[in-house]
């Protein structure tokens, strides 16, 4: 398979020769190793027997040839963690380790956080501006300087074509292949998260029907904040029986661990000038992809009767994929802004390093009314002085800035 240069490839170029050691984390088949192996003279893959036995006798690596090395899953011998850190700490060059891994350890007792000796990169599904299908013509990175006066470009991606491209997945193995067979790769990937991760965890699923229950009622819920006492609730079977509390904390904790959940946090920001910010998360698979297959959804479905419910859900979904891939290219956090009680919200809020802001609403509609941009202006008029621009995300054609100075940009033309 050909490899598709990814935004990360972007961050490493820039970090690799100044940074002794760097993790890349994420899920299952994002293409950590991929990309990785790249940049990398020599590799250790840790998930074989073999090559962690000889890790394990060599605590301080020093059969390790000069160069770079790749320490692949990692997490299979948590002790190369403290190795590294160690290297580091006697003085590792810049470039000597990359390490990656598909969930945290089951058992991190003794190992230290490594803070301050390995940076670590978090590694997502492909955003769509990562696939290949479009031209950006508008930076996010650009936006959230302020610098991005000038809005323009013209697209001719549809409404159907994002509805493909949340059904088609970010995952790069799987993306670009039949979609009878990407339909199975994806249950495939949720089935060995119940069967074989999970339990490689430490967790016993003791009733697999029950926690694919979870997920779904998960995957309904994406771009929400519903409360997880519903998701308990949606989770009853049919002859009435509902998993404990305590049962469903562990799944929730267990698929963090493993890169599956990736909620949207509510936006805490130090001296705070905007009261009764709700904390609760937003809720988001790794890919809204696997909500699709959680949800038994396809591309067609989406937009019919069966899945309009869950279009603009999961278009969302897909917006804050990219939004997350760009926002970590520059250097920024991503999160969600809605008061207690909901009666102000915004989507998407972007914070860079010296606390400028970037607002985000995301809209399936093409046009952009007054009262689709009245959180915005609200959010404007709260904190002058720290918006550096305001976007409204869509399904539309031309990107362009209206008259109140807010940017409006297809999906299709937001890039880096």
């Amino acid at each position: 398979m050909e490899y598709i240069e990814r935004t990360v490839d972007r961050e490493l170029d820039e970090l690799l020769p100044i940074a002794p050691a760097i993790a890349l984390d994420g899920p299952k088949g994002v293409g950590k190793t991929g990309t990785a192996r790249r940049r990398a003279d020599t590799t250790w893959f840790l998930d074989d027997p073999a090559q962690r036995e000889v890790a394990r006798a060599d605590f301080d690596l020093a059969s390790i040839p000069p160069g770079s090395i790749l320490l692949d899953e990692w997490q299979k011998l948590p002790q190369v963690w403290d190795s590294v850190r160690r290297q580091v700490d006697a003085g590792a060059p810049a470039g000597r380790f990359l390490l990656t891994g598909s969930a945290t350890p089951a058992d991190p007792t003794g190992t230290h956080s490594g803070a301050g000796r390995i940076l670590s990169l978090r590694m997502r599904p492909m955003g769509l501006h990562e696939r290949g299908l479009i031209t950006p013509t508008v930076s996010l990175s650009a936006l959230l300087a302020g610098k991005a006066q000038e809005i323009d470009g013209r697209t001719t991606f549809s409404l159907r074509d994002y509805a493909d491209a949340i059904a088609d997945s970010g995952f790069p193995g799987i993306m670009n292949t039949a979609s009878r067979l990407r339909r199975g790769l994806l249950d495939a990937y949720l089935q060995r998260i119940i069967d074989r991760d999970l339990p490689e965890q430490g967790y016993d699923v003791r009733r697999p029907e029950t926690l694919s229950r979870w997920l779904a009622a998960y995957a309904a819920a994406s771009s929400t904040t519903t409360a997880y006492s519903r998701l308990l609730d949606a989770t009853t079977g049919g002859d009435g029986s509902q998993p404990a509390k305590t049962t469903t904390i562990a799944y929730r904790d267990h698929l963090t661990q493993l890169w599956l959940l990736d909620p949207v946090p509510g936006w805490t920001p130090a001296n705070n000038p905007i009261r009764r910010l709700q904390q609760a998360p937003k809720h988001q698979l790794a890919d809204p992809a696997l909500a699709v297959r959680l949800l038994d959804l396809s591309a067609a479905s989406l937009l019919g009767a069966a899945g309009v419910h869950m279009v603009g859900p999961l278009f969302e979904s897909l917006v804050t994929l990219g939004v997350r891939v760009l926002g970590q290219a520059a250097e920024a956090s991503v999160s969600h802004l809605r008061l207690t009680g909901g009666d102000r919200e915004v989507d998407l809020l972007v914070q860079g390093v010296d606390g400028q802001v970037l607002g985000i609403e995301v809209k399936l509609s093409p046009e952009v009314t007054s009262s689709d941009v009245r959180h915005l202006k609200w959010l404007r008029e709260q904190i002058p002085d720290r918006v550096a621009d305001l976007v409204v995300v869509t399904t539309g054609t031309t990107a362009y800035r209206r008259p109140d100075g807010i940017a409006v940009v297809p999906l299709a033309l937001l890039g880096p």
